[in-house]
């Protein structure tokens, strides 16, 4: 039985909300609405065109974590699947473990991802695993511990890893244990996590 016109735009609209007002025309598709009504929605103003197959409802409010959103969106592969995921001093900043304002948004996508970075982002090619990996509204982030260890491998300064590992332990984001487990296994960052975790330890007692 076809939904009402109605229906469709409630289920577009509670999708919309979900992913911070922004729809693809693949979701917009499956829940009823084809190409023309897209255009139709277009021209009278209930939607806005905001890259190629990638739409927004203006009526839903900008969220503080908007351009992750959008940027998780237009990571999209051919199934509609997002591949990105917020990573390194972004995810850092995210998590509130660092003072840090990049001017760059990190994201990390599979490494046989094609699209070309936009302007605003820096891409990092890698497999991650699902315990990496936290879903958020609309977007996902690394985990505390994932974002500590990709940011041991970075460019980071010292200091600022310190800092981010000292509060992550402080706070109960990460366990001293798994921060040992992986300096047990990951072989270039174990030394700036090493010296983190002991500054961190210097400064305590």
């Amino acid at each position: 039985m076809a939904r009402s016109s109605r229906a469709v735009s409630r289920v577009l609209f509670s999708k919309a909300v979900e992913q911070g007002g922004y729809f693809t025309a693949k979701q917009a598709k499956e829940v009823g609405y084809g190409y023309p009504h897209l255009d139709y929605h277009l021209r009278v103003g209930n939607f806005e065109r905001v890259d190629h197959g990638l739409y927004r409802l203006p009526t839903v409010p900008i969220g503080e974590h908007d351009e992750l959103v959008r940027l998780t969106l237009w990571s999209r592969n051919q199934g509609d699947e997002p591949q990105a995921v917020v990573s390194h001093e972004s995810a850092l900043v995210f998590h509130e473990l660092s003072e840090l304002l990049p001017s760059t948004i990190h994201l990390t996508v599979p490494p046989k991802f094609r699209k070309k970075a936009p302007p605003c982002c820096v891409l990092h090619r890698a497999t991650l695993q699902p315990t990496d990996v936290e879903e958020h509204q609309g977007f996902w982030t690394t985990t505390s511990l994932r974002t500590l260890l990709d940011v041991a491998e970075s460019d980071t300064s010292q200091e600022q890893l310190a800092k981010a590992v000292a509060d992550a332990l402080a706070r109960g984001l990460v366990r001293k244990k798994s921060l040992k487990l992986v300096m047990m296994t990951q072989g270039a960052a174990t030394g700036r996590l090493r010296a983190a975790v002991e500054d961190r330890a210097t400064t305590s007692s």
